[in-house]
């Protein structure tokens, strides 16, 4: 299962320059199979950072959690060993490639609540431009059932936005403020002001993205289809650890220090050059 996709020379160009390209079957239907039962006991046993988002129109539900990876052997073992640590490794011509966290985003069927426009970098204790998230598909996803948009360049602006809680959730308290930050605008208000992009996703596609890029999601407003998205972040080599103000406190660590190396059992390396 290990195998990994190699990248053409064209789409490292086109996330070089866009923040985003789509990998199509970068995740083998075994993998899908094996991510998709983990997301069920995920779902009826949560993890301890689990945040689920309370629908707005009080029908649907989100479900969503981070670092599981550290409590669930599939998670593990496919963010270590499965295909994405190779894929990272190819995008950030990196002589090492350090596990960041993992991510899961399950929304069923009926769920209208939108992922609010944002760029992740303001939210982690991390910096760097080695900074990927590869979020896998485990589902036919569209536009109308939740699938990501992006800003096309938006990681070039080098703009952060002031990081803000998902809806009413549990398990997520407010942001601090930070000073260097500014609010984002109303992206969805004015969306032919911006090159918005999209792709539909069959499963065990890919969505690569540079940390900067802007994103979002409308809800799943399909009656019947569930959208199983799980993201894992990776690191490159310039990437250190940063403990400015504002980020998200379960991603935190206690052991790191302002500007240093991620190399730990927190941060593990699980991609070196030979």
């Amino acid at each position: 299962m290990a195998g990994a996709l190699e990248i053409s020379k064209s789409d490292l160009k086109l996330c070089q320059q866009d923040g985003v390209v789509p990998l199509r079957g970068a995740v083998s239907d075994e993998w899908v199979e094996r991510l998709r039962q983990a997301i069920e006991k995920d779902i009826s046993e949560p993890g301890p950072y689990f945040h689920g988002y309370i629908p707005d129109n009080g029908i649907g539900g989100f479900h969503g959690n981070v670092r599981i990876c550290e409590s669930d052997a599939t998670f593990n073992e496919f963010c270590s060993n499965g295909p994405l640590p190779a894929l990272a490794a190819q995008f950030f011509d990196a002589k090492k490639v350090n596990l960041f966290y993992d991510q899961l985003f399950v929304k069923e069927p009926n769920t209208e609540n939108r992922t609010r426009w944002h760029n992740d970098l303001p939210y982690w204790p991390v910096r760097g431009h080695q900074i990927m998230s590869f979020w896998v598909a485990l589902d036919h996803v569209t536009l109308d059932s939740g699938a990501l948009e992006f800003i096309r360049g938006s990681h070039l602006w080098d703009i952060w936005y002031q990081p803000e809680t998902f809806g009413k959730t549990a398990g997520h308290g407010e942001y601090e403020r930070n000073p260097d930050y500014v609010d984002i605008p109303a992206i969805e208000e004015s969306r032919d002001d911006y090159e918005i992009v999209s792709w539909d996703l069959n499963p065990g596609d890919v969505y690569a993205f540079h940390a900067m890029a802007v994103h979002g999601a409308g809800g799943n407003n399909r009656s019947s289809v569930r959208r199983r998205g799980y993201t894992v972040r990776y690191t490159g080599d310039d990437a250190v650890y940063d403990d400015r103000t504002g980020t998200n406190l379960n991603l935190r660590s206690h052991s790191h220090q302002d500007g240093s190396l991620l190399d730990s059992a927190r941060f593990p390396v699980v991609w070196e050059s030979i």
